[in-house]
């Protein structure tokens, strides 16, 4: 597991952030889309949760997690100063420690954890379904020919879809894929598309992303 960032300074985060948004109003003007239809989410693996003040000095508030643990240290560290998204791989014996906490769930895809949504979610709990989209073996993600099966399951509001393209050093390779995730979303009449990170984000934003997940580059 890479080492968590430490001697984060607010100054360097509101740099590289400004930086960023310049790319996402870039992308959206290309394909003539207006900058509030796209939200940055700082996907927060690697800041130490004794760290986060220094978000918030940055002015981040919107916040994805990948680990339960984190997600619940963070939460009742700063309590009501961040909103935070679900967006890492979720075990389902962590869904009732992560749902008191979040706005949406990025990353539901597995029977067992719709069976502990059922359990433990509350009036204020959406999710996100996570497709694999490429049909990658190892990878999660509900296969595209189950998706309407496992929405019809899912006790909990489904409000769009999320997906991981295969890795790849050119972002171009990524757009067949989040072409296909926006089409499945429409279909189905989903608002929301959980998709691009660091590598492949204006791609993602020409092919329809409404969220964006973006980590080191915020925090280098």
């Amino acid at each position: 597991m890479a080492e968590l960032i430490r001697g984060l300074r607010a100054e360097t985060i509101t740099a590289a952030q400004s930086a960023v948004e310049l790319d996402i109003a870039a992308a959206c003007e290309r394909v003539g889309r207006a900058r509030a239809e796209v939200e940055l989410l700082l996907a927060a693996k690697y800041v130490p949760v004794e760290e986060s003040g220094m978000l918030l000095e940055a002015g981040i508030t919107l916040i994805g997690e990948n680990r339960a643990q984190d997600l619940v240290a963070r939460a009742e560290a700063y309590p009501g100063r961040f909103t935070f998204d679900f967006i890492g791989t979720l075990q389902s014996r962590k869904v009732k420690l992560i749902v008191p906490h979040v706005r949406l769930i990025h990353s539901v895809a597995t029977d067992s954890v719709l069976q502990q949504l059922e359990r433990h979610h509350n009036e204020q709990t959406k999710v996100l379904v996570e497709v694999n989209v490429a049909g990658e073996e190892g990878k999660g993600g509900v296969a595209p020919s189950e998706l309407d099966q496992f929405i019809d399951r899912c006790p909990v509001p489904v409000v769009g879809l999320m997906t991981m393209p295969p890795l790849a050093a050119d972002p171009e390779r990524s757009r067949s894929y989040f072409s296909a995730l926006r089409e499945m979303a429409s279909e189905r009449g989903l608002e929301q598309l959980s998709m691009g990170t660091t590598q492949d984000f204006g791609i993602a934003i020409e092919e329809g992303a409404t969220i964006v997940r973006i980590g080191n580059r915020l925090l280098a």
